[in-house]
């Protein structure tokens, strides 16, 4: 099976294959999950992206996979529906980086009527099939251990279901599955030209130490997410003058905070605010709730885009109008921000722009290109199976459809615990059978490489009898093993590839141990052994 064994990005620069059928550019999830489909059906496929993988939008969601309820009030029945269709393909898919999530709504009389809700959450149950997730209930807050938290004017409530999601894994796992597919992947690799040729495309593909290549393909894919309208204007170049650049996009900023846990139970909150907006509170790695998230309009750079004063006193005042004890802004421990790149419909509430996507295709008098604009993470498999079908229809070439039944790596645990019941009573299986194999794993660890690697935590232990087999620890819990393992198959190059997307271990250090992390990373990147 290809892994993605080089670290240095010119080494994977020189590497890549001189001709593909498909370039894809962007390494969020839909130009990730784009490569897999194309890959698994055969073309020659090589992805680049600027930075790190999930480096911007596609690592700064609210974690969740969900069919978006409050979408129902702006009656888009559609993408609701076609994202509850996905809930459970994804689930299945990968038990060990997703799992169902109960939400808490409580009902606030000065909001939406009581009738309103239960008509929406009823929508919600009835719009796809659920084989997985339990339906929706209502709730005395009185009475169950989610009303604990709230303050006690809340008296009654309702309670659905979605799922949460590891986002930034997510995209690191399609990028897997791609190249184990036959794909190349390449990171800190910008496109910074290309050029429609007759037949095909030329590109200029520049690593960051300024190595540039070029690489001729059939088809180009604008995955570029937040820049996909500006690479089009700046870097797409058509043969004969065309306007490749046909639509604009909205840059909606949402900004995210992290605090101390703020309740026990499992379950996680949707909060309705005065501004008809939503709020989620969810559990978030196992000491923390997450809090978000905001709609603001950016005018600027995605890259510099940055949680501003005013958003993190909103999340508090908001959540604050539900929880007895207080959020406020000296609590936040961690805060992130996400652009989202929506098509621009004219709307003048950056909360009503749709989270629907559209695939653009662009034949010209020439070689095919297809842009991607908008989208949601949990539609993510399906716009890459409709990107792969119209590839293949533009290209002449087409190939059956693959992903909906197959696994993400890591993700197919049943040579381990047996044919799949349920995605989250098999993770539990999973666990179990992994603490089994390997006693000498405390269970914290056990539990934290179950989650991030799935049976690919082999991949990871090798021969392990002991954990003075797994290297020096780094830093708590993270050793050498780990870290090799994440530089030699997942493109993890500096700290934050490995604190904050590869996992979220940054949340629980201090700076001097993430310091530690930096200064190994820094050693193996140059070629040094660590001391």
């Amino acid at each position: 099976m290809p892994q993605p064994t080089e670290t240095r990005p010119a080494e994977r620069l020189a590497s890549a294959a001189a001709d593909c059928d498909v370039l894809v550019v962007g390494g969020g999830i839909n130009g990730a999950g784009i490569a897999r489909d194309l890959a698994g059906r055969g073309w020659r496929v090589v992805l680049c992206e600027q930075d790190d993988l999930a480096s911007h939008t596609s690592s700064s969601s609210t974690k969740l996979i969900h069919g978006g309820l409050r979408y129902l009030e702006h009656y888009e029945f559609g993408l609701v529906r076609k994202a509850l269709l996905e809930r459970e393909v994804l689930l299945r898919s990968a038990p060990h980086i997703m799992g169902p999530l109960r939400f808490v709504m409580p009902h606030d009389p000065s909001m939406r009527p009581a009738w309103m809700i239960r008509l929406g959450i009823f929508l919600y149950d009835h719009l796809a099939r659920r084989e997985v997730l339990p339906g929706s209930t209502g709730v005395d807050l009185r009475r169950h251990p989610v009303g604990a938290p709230l303050k006690d004017r809340f008296t009654r409530g309702f309670i659905y279901s979605d799922g949460w999601v590891n986002d930034a894994r997510l995209v690191v796992l399609n990028a897997l599955d791609a190249v184990a597919q036959g794909a190349s992947v390449l990171t800190r690799t910008a496109c910074v030209a290309a050029q429609r040729c007759g037949e095909g495309w030329t590109a200029t593909l520049q690593g960051r130490d300024g190595m540039r290549r070029t690489l001729r393909a059939r088809a180009l894919v604008n995955a570029a997410g937040p820049w996909a309208e500006r690479f089009l204007r700046d870097a797409a170049r058509p043969a004969h003058g065309e306007a490749l650049a046909t639509r604009s996009l909205r840059l909606v900023q949402g900004s995210h905070i992290v605090v101390p846990r703020c309740f026990e139970h499992d379950h996680a909150y949707i909060f309705q605010n005065p501004d008809q907006r939503i709020i989620f509170a969810i559990p978030y790695e196992d000491a923390f709730t997450l809090i978000g998230t905001t709609d603001v309009e950016l005018g600027g750079d995605p890259a510099q885009a940055r949680i501003s004063a005013d958003e993190t006193a909103y999340l508090c005042e908001q959540a604050s109008r539900y929880f007895k004890k207080p959020v406020v802004p000296s609590d936040v421990v961690w805060s992130y921000t996400g652009v989202r790149p929506l098509l621009d419909d004219a709307s003048g509430d950056p909360s009503a722009v749709t989270r629907d996507y559209l695939l653009e295709t662009h034949a010209g008098s020439g070689a095919p290109l297809l842009s991607v604009w908008g989208g949601k993470i949990t539609t993510f498999r399906k716009l890459a199976e409709e990107a792969a079908d119209e590839l293949g229809r533009l290209l002449g070439e087409a190939r059956p459809a693959w992903t909906s039944g197959a696994f993400l790596p890591g993700g197919d645990l049943s040579a381990w615990i047996g044919p799949a019941q349920r995605p989250d009573t098999d993770f539990e299986r999973f666990v179990a059978e992994l603490r089994r194999r390997h006693a000498w794993l405390p269970g914290a660890l056990a539990r934290r490489y179950a989650r991030a690697y799935g049976v690919r935590v082999e991949r990871l232990l090798g021969a392990a009898a002991a954990l003075a087999d797994l290297g020096a620890e780094v830093a708590p819990g993270l050793y050498e093993a780990e870290l090799d393992y994440l530089r030699r198959e997942e493109w993890a190059l500096d700290a934050d590839d490995v604190l904050w997307r590869r996992s979220k271990l940054g949340l629980h250090y201090s700076a001097a141990e993430r310091e530690r992390v930096a200064a190994w990373m820094n050693r193996m990147g140059d070629g040094r052994t660590p001391a």
